[in-house]
């Protein structure tokens, strides 16, 4: 499973300006709701569940927030560049300003894992995320994570 087999260009964010998780996944919500057609409220709902459950944050600046949601057709995601990093629980208690949201088909089931292994391995490339910081456009966030960090984190 590629990155551009679960990320629509028009799915991500370049220059969020976002002061809490809350208001990001607020923004990731409606973003999926636009560009995917889920249902925002829920798509919400069931993010704050996660996070409610423990923390999504991975360290240096990375978020995976993830959630199954009824009515999808396939697994979704919204890539987020904050503006500012935001607090998000990480484990090593840095603030985060590269986010990528998964959104799953209830039934799932491994897929769901596979695509958020997919997704961490991508973002645990410090240079990739190097690029992703620096990108100046949502066109060059995309191409960067569906080019180089599919090339070599797969």
């Amino acid at each position: 499973m590629e990155i551009r087999d679960i990320l629509a260009p028009e799915a991500v964010m370049a220059h969020l300006k976002a002061t809490s998780k809350k208001q990001l996944l607020q923004e990731v919500a409606a973003r999926a709701s636009d560009v995917y057609g889920v249902d925002q409220r829920g798509a919400f709902d069931a993010l704050l569940d996660r996070e409610r459950l423990g923390a999504t944050a991975m360290g240096r600046g990375v978020a995976a927030p993830h959630a199954r949601l009824d009515g999808l057709d396939g697994i979704r995601g919204v890539f987020v560049r904050l503006e500012k990093p935001i607090d998000f629980d990480a484990i090593d208690d840095e603030p985060v300003d590269l986010v990528f949201a998964l959104f799953a088909p209830e039934e799932a089931g491994a897929d769901h894992l596979r695509a958020l292994a997919r997704v961490s391995r991508a973002l645990r490339d410090q240079g990739a995320c190097a690029k992703l910081r620096s990108c100046d456009d949502a066109a060059a966030v995309y191409a960067v994570l569906t080019e180089s960090v599919s090339n070599r984190a797969a």
